[in-house]
């Protein structure tokens, strides 16, 4: 007996009749009151007996069958006819491309690569979207954002060509963005690289579906807001099913159906291969995810089978040809398509001889015709029509495709079918015979481009189609149409001036201020968006939750413990503030949502995110770069920043290097200040820069929980505080050993401690430079000396550090706390002939207090004046005996551990 045998036998009916009886009694509620009305019914069937003590397992997997039955599925309105040949060129074009790229070896070896495959699984489905779904901003419609799948680029630069957005020599250039001297066309969608072309960065895999959910929650922030018109609009995102194994892929599902994101809609291209092999070989993706996506509240649509399917369906009334769909694995459904009909008809079909009678009377050719869902233009169209039309959840399609499709014996269904990019002319001469191109077989060798007359029937189809739909896409918008109008820096008065007599504050409150300030603007408040990842307390900003509210779709339907206080919790439908629980990737999508809603909804935003700085760079470093390549503007604040700022929290919060990994993105300007009127100089500055002027930078801005006196802004130094460095305070009579002293953040006030030490101890005296960033000061140095390396005619142009310390003497200390690296960034651009030494934290963090964590890591005052006092010697202006009697005389111990390793 068979598997399949054993599996009915178990289930025997023992009363026939009456199961009968209860199925025609469930076909006659279906008949006439609809499939709502059946469900209610079985689900009160199934509590009933639940609570009468049956065993019934919760499942949540239904049939491995389409969603939709043949007989609900809507007429597909378009040319059939059309839109499969506009189709078959669109594919001829993507593999011609990525082949023809590759077919020339470069002298220094290697080759391009691109992918064929993807696109070659999309294809019918991109071009549902395409023809029939995806709007682009119009005057009456803010635009549809697709996320398309990042190895499927090659097919949306093959519909641009035939758009005419893109040329033959852009085609011919693919992958060639250097050589290609502008007309080149990036690998995958990089706004960066294409800013007028793509809208997001997707092909870092998982960061494209985490980040289009939290983009799809900001329009409908924008919309209950009342600060732009997105009730129409869709976000429809590609995901591989391959990469739902990254993380952030399904990371954020649960949010989409909490906050009933009916505009969010995935696909997810179940090809059931990953980049090596099968997804689930030893099982079945599309169950797996249909379990994880309906457990989280989302709309499941199954698009697994073809309608070549139908007729056997149709005819399986016992349901082997179910069963054996439902026992059979995906490593199995790859080997099908794969090989051929026979193979099938003998592999899958004599599973059961039942089910290999019900296809006795079709062919080979007949077996190998029948078709997944994913490349069946009806059922694709069907299942999209139901994703845009249903309404108080997120929809997900699962749908079932052949990687390489098309690609005949070498590319389809293989497992190394994702590295191929290289094609023989005869798979080349068998994929345009597959696809009826017209290109004459003494022009094969060549791989030409194809491109039907302007006024051909495909042509005049694919234009008007986009036309009724507002436009081509995709298409960036690379500016607002309005700019944002900026308050002049005393505005910020309250953090410009001097703290009163007795009075301390942290940049932290000073940051607070800031905002508040901004709140109060008429023209910019409405466009601030704070967000928080459950830390406003830490950071001061529990003021908000009353003064702007909380962004709660459904408004609060609870009254708040602290109701009585005058900072209560309070939640509203028109909130400001993006509260996101702890979750710092979920906080960072949602800046980036914001960020970029100038170019995704032409609205400014003014977004600020504020986080523990350690949970920053280092946890959503790749969310970060995506930022800087989407072309981001607004404010990532790092709070409770540097390695010896917080107070016993130890080695996982203390942060001592996110500014190095905020200075490796190019368009980040990353600053780290140290009084309250350089936190305000920066963030007009940020403004003005982003929201005014619309530069494509983003702004890092690190700030502590220690409380000081703060100095107030001296006219003058804003210039300096912008570059980089300014000179904050001189000795009063410098002598002969004259030392330069620099710092940023909380450690600038152990180098002025340092300061008075060296004069009052040791006759040495000094000038004190606060550097809020050594980030901006390498790249104005390194832009002189490539400026200088490529223009040696020219007068040499000099590094703002070198313009500023030539006119001064003696060597220079940096202490900072951040590892050495970050002060040692200015080292090419100290004038010649004078030292350097920097402090730094390099190693683990610690829990101790300040002071402690200070001396452990030996940057606090008396390591400064220890550094001085050596580079003076070095230099042959003291004896070296000084640096001993000052080891002696402040308690250092000599022979401690180094930090980097202790």
């Amino acid at each position: 007996m068979s598997s399949l045998d054993q599996v009915h036998a178990a289930a025997a009916d023992v009363d026939q009749q009456e199961t009968q009886e209860w199925i025609d009694a469930l076909e006659a509620v279906l008949d006439r009151e609809g499939a709502e009305r059946a469900h209610y019914l079985i689900e009160r069937l199934i509590d009933l007996a639940r609570r009468s003590g049956a065993h019934i397992p919760y499942s949540l997997n239904t049939a491995y069958v389409n969603t939709i039955p043949p007989g609900l599925e809507p007429p597909h309105p378009g040319n059939m006819v059309l839109e499969e040949r506009i189709r078959s060129y669109i594919r001829w074009n993507a593999m011609a491309m990525v082949v023809k790229a590759n077919k020339v070896e470069p002298a220094d070896g290697g080759s391009l690569g691109g992918h064929i495959a993807s696109f070659a699984s999309l294809a019918t489905m991109i071009e549902c979207g395409q023809n029939h779904f995806w709007h682009a901003e119009s005057p009456d419609h803010g635009g549809d954002l697709v996320y398309f799948q990042g190895h499927s680029s090659p097919g949306m630069y093959a519909r641009a060509f035939l758009e005419g957005r893109l040329t033959e020599e852009n085609l011919n250039y693919f992958r060639q963005e250097v050589g290609g001297k502008g007309k080149g066309l990036s690998s995958y969608p990089h706004p960066k690289l294409m800013p007028d072309f793509w809208q997001f960065s997707t092909v870092s895999m998982g960061l494209g579906p985490m980040m289009a959910i939290y983009q799809a929650r900001f329009l409908k922030y924008l919309h209950a807001r009342g600060l732009a018109d997105t009730a129409q609009r869709k976000v429809w995102v590609f995901v591989g099913d391959g990469e739902i194994d990254e993380p952030d892929t399904l990371a954020a599902i649960g949010l989409a159906a909490r906050e009933k994101l009916d505009n969010l809609i995935f696909i997810v291209n179940c090809n059931l291969q990953r980049l090596d092999g099968p997804v689930r070989g030893n099982g079945k993706i599309i169950q797996e995810l249909e379990g994880a996506f309906r457990g989280n509240g989302w709309n499941v649509l199954k698009l697994i089978w073809g309608g070549y399917w139908d007729p056997l369906f149709a005819r399986d009334k016992e349901g082997l040809l179910r069963r054996i769909m439902e026992e059979t694995v995906d490593g199995e459904y790859q080997a099908y398509k794969a090989n051929d009909g026979k193979f099938v008809r003998e592999k899958f079909f004599g599973k059961h001889p039942k089910v290999l009678e019900m296809v006795s009377r079709m062919s080979d050719e007949d077996i190998w015709r029948l078709n997944r869902g994913g490349h069946d233009p009806h059922k694709v169209y069907a299942a999209f029509a139901a994703a845009a039309g249903h309404k108080g959840q997120p929809s997900v399609i699962l749908a079932k495709t052949i990687k390489g499709y098309g690609m005949g014996h070498v590319g389809q269904a293989k497992n190394p079918t994702h590295q191929q990019k290289k094609l023989d002319i005869d798979s080349v001469r068998e994929f345009r015979d597959r696809f009826n191109i017209p290109i004459p077989d003494d022009k094969i060798e060549e791989i030409p481009f194809f491109k039907p007359a302007e006024d051909s029937p495909e042509m005049k189809y694919l234009h008007e189609h986009r036309k009724a739909l507002g436009g081509y896409l995709p298409h960036r918008r690379v500016k607002a149409d309005q700019s944002l109008p900026v308050p002049p820096l005393e505005s910020f008065k309250a953090v410009l001036e001097p703290t009163a007599e007795g009075r301390e504050i942290s940049t932290t409150q000073a940051f607070v201020r800031v905002l508040n300030q901004i709140l109060r603007d008429k023209d910019l408040a409405p466009r601030v968006v704070p967000i928080l990842v459950d830390e406003s307390r830490t950071f001061g900003m529990e003021g908000l939750f009353r003064q702007i509210g909380i962004y709660a779709p459904e408004g609060q339907k609870y009254v708040p413990v602290d109701k009585g206080q005058v900072m209560y919790y309070r939640e509203a439908e028109n909130g400001q503030l993006l509260q996101e629980g702890i979750n710092e990737a979920g906080g960072f999508s949602s800046w980036v949502a914001a960020a970029t809603s100038y170019s995704v909804s032409n609205t400014i935003m003014i977004p600020f995110f504020i986080y523990y700085s350690m949970f920053g760079f280092q946890r959503f470093g790749d969310h970060a770069w995506a930022a800087g390549d989407m072309l981001a503007r607004g404010f990532v604040l790092g709070g409770t920043a540097g390695r010896t700022t917080l107070n016993g929290e130890g080695l996982q919060h203390e942060d001592g290097h996110s500014h190095i990994q905020a200075s490796l993105i190019p368009n980040c300007v990353a600053y780290d200040p140290a009084f309250a009127h350089e936190v305000a100089v920066i963030i007009r500055s940020g403004l003005q820069r982003m929201m005014h002027d619309q530069e494509d930078v983003f702004f890092y801005i690190t700030v502590m929980n220690e409380n000081y006196a703060q100095p107030g802004l001296k006219a003058g130094d804003e210039e300096g505080i912008l570059k980089g460095m300014y000179k904050l305070q001189s000795s009063a009579k410098p002598a002969k050993t004259h030392v330069q002293l620099m710092g940023s953040g909380t450690i600038l006030r152990e180098v002025l401690a340092a300061q008075e030490l060296l004069e009052k101890d040791w006759g040495v005296t000094s000038d004190v430079w606060s550097v809020t960033s050594f980030t901006e000061l390498r790249r104005d140095g390194l832009d002189a000396e490539r400026h200088n390396l490529l223009h040696p005619a020219e007068p040499a142009r000099e590094a703002y550090v070198t313009r500023q310390l030539k006119g001064t003497q003696g060597p220079v200390i940096v202490s900072t706390d951040y590892i050495k690296a970050y002060g040692d960034m200015i080292r090419p651009f100290v004038p010649n002939g004078r030292g350097l030494k920097v402090l730094g934290t390099d190693g683990f963090g610690r829990s101790d207090f300040r002071s402690e964590l200070r001396k452990h890591f030996e940057i606090d005052r008396h390591f400064v004046v220890l550094a001085a006092l050596r580079s003076l010697a070095d230099e042959g202006t003291i004896d070296i005996k000084k640096c001993a009697e000052a080891i002696a005389k402040y308690g250092i111990d000599p022979d401690k551990a180094n930090p980097h390793y202790a």
